[in-house]
């Protein structure tokens, strides 16, 4: 299994609504994807501004590939990301899961 890790960071008044583009875009999209096992979205609220944290969990590389083309390292983003990401970053990071100690199966965001 892989996890493919996104960040991206917005004021913390627009956290909310940030929040809620994040799941009607980016994870809605993600979780319709054969070979997508989860998707995790953890924020951090800190000096007026909110950090949100991506976690996706894949079973093979072919899957990340459906999701985001050979370039698997590539960001993706959407038109509404633009009026409240204070950056883009322009890749992910990616872990190899090493060992899982929890339920996979959840009802997501």
């Amino acid at each position: 299994m892989i996890a493919r890790r996104w960040r991206g960071r917005v004021r913390a008044e627009h956290e909310d609504t940030y929040r809620q583009i994040v799941i009607d875009t980016g994870i809605r999209d993600i979780r319709q994807v054969e070979g997508n096992v989860a998707a995790h979205l953890l924020r951090r609220t800190a000096n007026g501004e909110t950090e949100f944290t991506l976690i996706t969990l894949w079973e093979s590389w072919d899957a990340i590939k459906s999701f985001v083309g050979d370039d698997v390292e590539r960001a993706v983003y959407y038109p509404e990301d633009d009026p409240y990401l204070l950056e883009k970053e322009p890749t992910v990071i990616h872990y190899e899961v090493d060992s899982w100690h929890g339920a996979l199966a959840g009802t997501g965001v």
